[in-house]
């Protein structure tokens, strides 16, 4: 099985952005300055997120533009954001992101959202320091109550047909559980999780698997359903911690975020965005 922290990029799907840093150019920072003085010096924030990839971001909306805003104010200053398309792996993700910058162009910015805290990405990263978890994710299943009103075990779905996104840890799961034998039901064309889910609210399928902020931001809240874990001896039953990334040279910057989360947190604002988000925030 692939590591958490590569699998949870198969999640997403991505339109690039670039230029959105372009303006820092000409700006009078001191040589020599910290990377939280040359933030603060040019009164912006440069947040790096992933694009198309609800509910966290879609449109210029998201969980983690919420969050990078917060950021952003936490330290005094404005918030620019760099929407970006992700390469094949996370590695990749951090290096264009983080501390070299894309070959396109663009980046990198101060910080990176939504990067999974997983020792071996850490290992394999020296470059960056992953910090500031901020919330867990999971793989999930929603179902009908109606057509499965128990899923202990995936064969309780019976023949009913399963909505997954095909290129996702979710669908790589689905598609191996029992030595496949649920392949035939999956019904596997949907970009995202939330799509999955849409086609589960449209009754096209029985169920839906995903990540459960995914699951949650169509269908929480809705009696008809229920999301649980994934039963597969394969999933992370209790998911992963979902924190940001700066170059390993950005100690004081790396601080201000990590005490910024903390903040969050305490004061109930991180559960808020999420809630806003229709998802329940899980603590890292």
């Amino acid at each position: 099985m692939k590591s958490i922290g590569a699998s949870r990029r198969d999640c997403l799907r991505w339109l690039g952005a670039a230029g959105a840093a372009s303006g820092l150019a000409g700006l009078p920072l001191h040589a020599g300055a910290t990377p939280l003085e040359r933030v603060r010096e040019r009164g912006t924030l440069t947040v790096g997120i992933y694009q198309d990839m609800p509910p966290f971001h879609a449109g210029g909306k998201g969980i983690d533009v919420e969050l990078a805003q917060a950021l952003a104010e936490s330290l005094g200053v404005r918030l620019s954001l760099l929407p970006f398309h992700a390469d094949e792996n996370m590695a990749d993700d951090l290096r264009h992101m983080v501390w070299r910058g894309h070959y396109l162009g663009y980046g990198p910015a101060d910080v990176l959202l939504h990067v999974p805290v997983d020792r071996p990405l850490m290992d394999a990263n020296p470059q960056v320091a992953i910090l500031a978890p901020y919330c867990r994710d999971s793989v999930a299943i929603a179902r009908r109550l109606d057509r499965v009103p128990r899923l202990d075990t995936l064969s309780q779905l019976a023949d009913g047909r399963v909505a997954v996104p095909g290129q996702s840890l979710a669908g790589w799961l689905m598609i191996g559980a029992d030595s496949g034998a649920y392949r035939n039901q999956l019904n596997t064309q949907w970009k995202d999780g939330t799509e999955a889910a849409r086609a589960l609210l449209r009754e096209e399928v029985v169920a839906a698997a995903a990540l459960a902020s995914e699951l949650q931001a169509v269908l929480r809240g809705d009696a008809r359903f229920e999301i649980t874990p994934l039963p597969s001896p394969r999933a992370p039953r209790d998911g992963w911690a979902v924190g940001m990334a700066v170059k390993r040279a950005s100690t004081e910057l790396a601080q201000a975020l990590q005490r910024a989360v903390n903040e969050l947190a305490a004061s109930g604002r991180l559960a808020q965005i999420f809630e806003r988000g229709n998802v329940a925030w899980r603590a890292a």
